[in-house]
C-alpha cells in the first residue's frame, strides 16, 4: 500500500529521511485490532522529530509516520483515530502511532477497536484529522490541567503552532479573554482574527492571566511567569525554543503559581473535544490541505516553520 514513512533517519537533514512508497499491509497484533480505510491526516511536529531519529531508533525502520487521522471502520463508519496505544514495552506504559506501531500516512493503518471514535454529524473528515494530537494537546491543557473554568484571561504563547493556535480557537470558544503571542506580524493578524488580543513576544499585558499554554519554553518562559496572576497555572507542552529555562523560583511561590506539565489527553477527553467543536461549531484552523501525492510538500513547509493552524493530507486525492 501507498505510504509515507521514515526509511533512516536523519539530525540534520530530517527531510532526506522521508520516503514515499509500497509497504506491507497492517498486521493486528491482537484480535481486538482493526483496520481503518484512512480518509484524511494531518501532520504534527512529532513527525518531523521522528525523521530526526527522536524516539525513532534504527531498529524499528522503516516506520509510516503520521499521528492522526479519520477514516472509514470495518463497518462502514465514519471514524476519528485516537492515537495513544497501550504499549508495555514504552517506559510511558503507552505509545503513539508511528512510534512503535506503523503510523497515519498510509491508505490503511490498524489500531484497536477501542481506539475508534465515531465522528461527529456535520464535522468533516479533513477538520476531524487535526484533533486528536495537537487538538487534543490543547484541550487538556486548558481544561484538565488549566482548569480554565475557572479563569477569566489566558495568555497563549507562540500561537501559530498547531497546538497554540487550537488552544487560542478553544479558549475563544470558551468565551475567555485570550492573548496570544508570535514573533510574525501576519501571524500576529491572523490570531487577531481568531478573537484573541495579538501582541508581540515579552509585550506587557493589560491584565495578568489565569492561565498560560507554553508550547515554546525557554524563549518565553520568563514572560509566562511575569504574565501569571497569583495561583494561576502555567501548563507546559513543549520547548521548541529550549527546555532549560531559568525560572524565578521567588515568583513561583510567592504567587503560588502552579507549573504542570502535559502531553496528549485521554480517549475520553478527545470524545470531549470532539462533542465540543461539534455544538460550539468551532473549526480547527486549517492552514491547508493537500493531496497525498504531495505530502513531501507538506512536510517541508511544516520543516519550513511557515504554517499556520494545521497540514491536512487527503488521503482521497
Amino acid at each position: 500500500m501507498r505510504a509515507a514513512f521514515a526509511s533512516r533517519t536523519d539530525a540534520d537533514n530530517p527531510l532526506a529521511a522521508l520516503t514515499v512508497g509500497e509497504q506491507p499491509e497492517p498486521v493486528h497484533p491482537d484480535d481486538d485490532w482493526v483496520t481503518v480505510q484512512v480518509r484524511a491526516s494531518s501532520l504534527n511536529h512529532h513527525d518531523i522529530w521522528s525523521l530526526r531519529g527522536v524516539g525513532l531508533p534504527a531498529d524499528r525502520l522503516p516506520m509510516i509516520l503520521g499521528c492522526d487521522a479519520a477514516g472509514i471502520d470495518p463497518d462502514g463508519n465514519e471514524v476519528v483515530v485516537y492515537p495513544l496505544i497501550a504499549d508495555p514495552g514504552d517506559p510511558r506504559g503507552i505509545s503513539i502511532l508511528s512510534e512503535h506501531f506503523p503510523g497515519t500516512f498510509a491508505e490503511r493503518v490498524a489500531v484497536p477497536r477501542s481506539s475508534l471514535l465515531p465522528l461527529p454529524a456535520g464535522m468533516s473528515l479533513t477538520d476531524a484529522a487535526c484533533l486528536p494530537t495537537a487538538w487534543l494537546t490543547a484541550w487538556r491543557m486548558l481544561t484538565t490541567k488549566g482548569r480554565v473554568d475557572d479563569a477569566a484571561a489566558v495568555l497563549v504563547q507562540g500561537a501559530g503552532g498547531g497546538v497554540a493556535t487550537a488552544a487560542v480557537a478553544l479558549a475563544v470558544a470558551m468565551g475567555k479573554r485570550v492573548y496570544a503571542t508570535s514573533r510574525d506580524a501576519a501571524k500576529r493578524a491572523r490570531i487577531a482574527e481568531l478573537g484573541a488580543t495579538a501582541v508581540e513576544p515579552g509585550a506587557r499585558l493589560p491584565e495578568r492571566v489565569d492561565v498560560v499554554i507554553e508550547t515554546v519554553g525557554a524563549a518565553t518562559f520568563d514572560h509566562s511567569l511575569k504574565s501569571a496572576a497569583p495561583m494561576a497555572r502555567i501548563v507546559v507542552s513543549g520547548a521548541t525554543a529550549g527546555h532549560e529555562p531559568t525560572v524565578n523560583l521567588r515568583r513561583v511561590f510567592a504567587m503560588q503559581l502552579e507549573i504542570v506539565g502535559t502531553s496528549m489527553g485521554t480517549c475520553d477527553e478527545l470524545r470531549d473535544l470532539l462533542t465540543f467543536c461539534a455544538q460550539r461549531k468551532v473549526r480547527p484552523v486549517v492552514d491547508s490541505v493537500v493531496p497525498f501525492s504531495r505530502i513531501e510538500d507538506a512536510f517541508a513547509q511544516l520543516h519550513a516553520g511557515t504554517v499556520f493552524g494545521k497540514l491536512v493530507v487527503d488521503h482521497t486525492a
